[in-house]
């Protein structure tokens, strides 16, 4: 059950169909704001670091219900909702409750997984440890809870990582140590049934916070084979996706053996390499089993994963900052430039000749993804309270999730 994707309408996870934040997508605008280039924008019930995911003509998103004091950027409700809105006007066609027991730890609350779709059904995934797979039209097939299985989860900050779909598994990271003794591990569902396919331990000597990791598995497709790539705990694990069974691994993610080195970066698998990213300096690309490529330690992400399409890698720092990489060997191509000033906790995207990216204020800056830097345009939407979200990208329209609402961005 391979994650299918037509290129220019179907984004079913986070980062997109390949998860390197690449769109295929053309003649999407460079400039909008409240009253220009907004097709639609709807009301959610809540905020989340959730991002929306697409098929066909319906969006999908995460989202604690609404709380009784209103939606204001920081409140929450209880119950963990999956809602289903029309691609074409913005409504929302339904809402399912995945779980309840919601709360707010630091910049997440338990609905920052973002879900995972094959165009037939839906995963989605909580905080407090429940996994749905649901129909198109919103039918629970089946429900788990993972905690429930292997005791709760120990990140200091909560569970974000998101699930992904390969081979007819749904692969879920929990790497943890802060609030736990139990050793993290990674395990794979069996997509149709919800039973266990697999289950493997992950050790690591990593200490106090540095077992904790909120990225996302990616998978990595390389001379006709797979492997499932999995970061935290101070190092980088790829694993066989039949097994889980640990193929190769590499350190060098926290070189001062630091105790506060938890990773949120995601890893990136493009074109043969996997792209790292540690808590700021160093950022580290790997061939495949794990011998080192190129490191940077510049203006290196700590929060938003990097955009990579094979030739050129941007890395975001958290203020902004941004520097283009030669993808293969490394080398500065330009910076570093400064975008709009702020925050930086969404991952950015690539599409249509442009690099998007987003800050807690709401302010979007697009960058040319050119071999010169050129800020094309900063682009301000309403932000009461923090945009965690990143972008989804469908045919010639960007969707943004602010704290309060899910825009449709397109050009007029």
């Amino acid at each position: 059950m391979p994650v299918l994707a037509v290129a220019d309408e179907n984004w079913p996870q986070w980062r997109g169909p390949d998860q390197n934040g690449v769109a295929q997508a053309r003649d999407l605008p460079a400039s909008w704001s409240e009253t220009e280039n907004i097709v639609w924008k709807t009301e959610l019930p809540c905020w989340s670091g959730s991002s929306p995911i697409i098929w066909a003509d319906t969006v999908y998103v995460t989202s604690p219900s609404k709380p009784e004091g209103g939606n204001d950027g920081r409140a929450v409700g209880d119950k963990l909702l999956l809602l289903a809105v029309a691609k074409d006007d913005g409504h929302i066609l339904w809402e399912r409750e995945l779980d309840a027991g919601n709360r707010v730890l630091n910049k997440q609350n338990m609905s920052s997984p973002t879900p995972v779709t094959d165009g037939a059904h839906i995963w989605a995934m909580t905080g407090t440890g429940a996994v749905a797979c649901l129909t198109m039209d919103g039918e629970i097939v089946w429900k788990r809870n993972i905690q429930d299985m292997y005791g709760k989860f120990g990140q200091q900050f909560g569970y974000g990582s998101s699930p992904l779909l390969y081979d007819g598994k749904l692969v879920v990271q929990v790497l943890h140590g802060f609030f736990t003794d139990e050793p993290s591990y990674v395990m794979a569902l069996d997509a149709a049934s919800g039973e266990m396919a697999w289950r493997v331990e992950r050790p690591t000597e990593a200490q106090l916070e540095s077992p904790d990791s909120y990225g996302t598995p990616a998978l990595f497709q390389h001379e006709g084979k797979a492997e499932i790539v999995v970061s935290g705990g101070d190092y980088v694990t790829g694993h066989d996706p039949a097994t889980g069974e640990e193929l190769w691994r590499a350190g060098g993610l926290n070189p001062k053996n630091i105790d506060r080195n938890r990773i949120i970066v995601s890893p990136v698998a493009v074109d043969g390499m996997v792209y790292v990213g540690s808590r700021q300096d160093p950022f580290l690309v790997f061939h495949p089993g794990g011998k080192l490529a190129w490191e940077h330690n510049r203006y290196a992400p700590d929060v938003p994963t990097p955009v990579v399409d094979g030739k050129r890698v941007y890395l975001f720092d958290d203020k902004g900052v941004v520097h283009c990489l030669d993808a293969k060997t490394g080398e500065v191509v330009w910076g570093p430039e400064r975008t709009a000033r702020g925050v930086v906790s969404a991952s950015p995207i690539m599409a249509d000749g442009k690099v998007y990216v987003t800050n807690e204020e709401g302010v979007t800056s697009v960058v040319a993804a050119r071999d010169k830097f050129k800020l094309l345009a900063t682009n301000t939407l309403p932000s009461k309270g923090r945009t965690l979200s990143t972008f989804a990208v469908s045919g010639n329209r960007l969707y943004l999730r602010t704290p309060t609402h899910l825009y449709c961005i397109g050009k007029n």
